[in-house]
């Protein structure tokens, strides 16, 4: 072995014990970082009758169909089977309360009304049907640039996302560590996973949101991270940070 190789094995050896440590701190601060993260499943509420069919927007007395209770339970069994939820939070309307009640019952916690998960103002638009609302030239504008649209005496989408991001903001900095139900609404959903995303709000339509689907976004120190997106089948205890 000639003095070059033997001084360049030595030095090897001499940084191998800093690599190890460095490694080690790593996955002790990941660790970290995941033990302390706060976790937030948004659920869509279930299947009305005029889903697909009307924009309902806040207007009081729309109920969940059949299917949509259905859809409620499903929701329930998935997250009752995660080891520990702390709270149940909903939007004020029936048909998020209707999802909410039986995830709560199967938690045995009582569902909290937060407002701040309420659906989008539709303003003139609440109630209208669909079919007819696409055929406006606004519909356009709607689902290809959002951001520069207001909704007739209602909300703008940015307003929307903005009250959506800072009742999530509010609600993980009550449970810090911890891991919450909120039930809300498609569009309010969207915008708040393109917010963790660090997607623009001119591109949250490219994301689905099924009804009674769970969106899981885990907040740790170093920002979101979004651990699903409309899950409707496999188990929730499978959600992690790779």
């Amino acid at each position: 072995m000639t003095k070059a190789t033997a001084s360049s094995t030595a030095s090897t050896r001499r940084k191998t014990p800093a690599s190890s440590s460095k490694a080690s701190s790593k996955a002790t601060a990941t660790a970290t970082a995941t033990a302390t993260a706060t976790t937030i499943l948004l659920v869509r509420h279930g299947q009305t009758p005029t889903t697909g069919k009307v924009l309902p927007g806040r207007a009081k007395g729309l109920h969940l169909a059949d299917e949509g209770r259905r859809q409620a339970d499903i929701a329930a069994h998935r997250i009752s089977e995660l080891s520990k939820v702390d709270a149940v939070y909903s939007s004020p309307l029936e048909r998020a309360k209707e999802t909410a009640a039986p995830i709560a019952k199967a938690l045995g916690l009582r569902t909290q009304i937060e407002r701040g998960l309420f659906e989008c103002d539709f303003g003139d638009w609440t109630g209208e049907e669909l079919k007819k609302l696409m055929k406006l030239p606004e519909w356009q504008t709607v689902q290809r640039a959002p951001s520069t649209f207001r909704f007739p005496n209602g909300e703008s989408f940015t307003e929307m996302q903005t009250r959506m991001v800072s009742a999530l903001d509010r609600l993980r900095a009550k449970h810090p560590g911890g891991t919450i139900v909120c039930v809300s609404h498609a569009d309010t959903i969207k915008a708040a996973v393109a917010h963790a995303l660090g997607t623009h709000i001119d591109l949250f339509q490219r994301i689905v949101i099924s009804p009674a689907s769970v969106s899981a976004i885990s907040w740790h120190s170093g920002g979101p991270v979004v651990l699903a997106v409309n899950s409707t089948g496999r188990p929730l205890t499978e959600l992690r940070p790779a």
